[in-house]
């Protein structure tokens, strides 16, 4: 039996997450959090097999959660499951080590299969993923401009675009203002911005 853990801030999800993955033989969810500290607290006491986890969480985000993941367990496989569209995240998050994204309205039939892949050390690129990959590979010049970004710039990156100020970015990733300050500017470089509103 592969163990899964969920991790999503809305309970509802979670419990149509575990009703689907428990309809299969092979496949058990271990355990539940919603949030990105208490997924944490669990992957430390707790082995999984993989990890089943949301983007937009309070307290710590999936992009802070996935990072600190790599660094609590290296070796446990993410796959992400979130209301956001592939073109937005998932280039960036299977870089930053992610064994697959899926978006929440995905059938039934394909999030069962990717958590199956992922827990049996696969990853799992849905169609549209393959495409934006092939685009990639074909046309790197015409990536997106957030998809330019490092991880670490990435991070910072939804923590402005969300309205958080750079000493509060500084307290959640544990860096300086004066460091968060330096990824400030190179984002507006890179993507050709002015201001954090632009």
């Amino acid at each position: 039996m592969k163990k899964v853990l969920l991790v999503d801030d809305h309970q509802i999800v979670r419990q149509g997450l575990k009703n689907l993955i428990e309809l299969e033989r092979d496949l058990e969810v271990a355990g539940e959090a919603s949030s990105g500290i208490e997924a944490l607290g669990l992957i430390r006491k707790n082995k999984y097999d993989i990890v089943v986890l949301d983007i937009s969480m309070p307290d710590k985000n999936g992009v802070d959660t996935l990072h600190d993941l790599r660094h609590i367990a290296p070796d446990l496989p993410v796959l992400v499951l979130s209301g956001y569209a592939e073109e937005q995240y998932a280039l960036n998050l299977m870089r930053s080590g992610c064994k697959g994204y899926l978006s929440k309205d995905a059938d039934s039939e394909e999030i069962v299969k990717a958590v199956r892949n992922i827990a049996n050390g696969k990853k799992y690129i849905s169609s549209t993923l393959a495409e934006l990959l092939t685009n990639e590979l074909s046309h790197p010049s015409e990536k997106q401009l957030h998809e330019m970004l490092s991880e670490r710039e990435f991070q910072v990156f939804i923590k402005l675009a969300g309205g958080l100020s750079p000493t509060k970015i500084a307290d959640e990733l544990i860096i300086s203002i004066k460091t968060v300050s330096t990824y400030r500017t190179r984002i507006l470089e890179k993507m050709a911005l002015n201001s954090n509103a632009d």
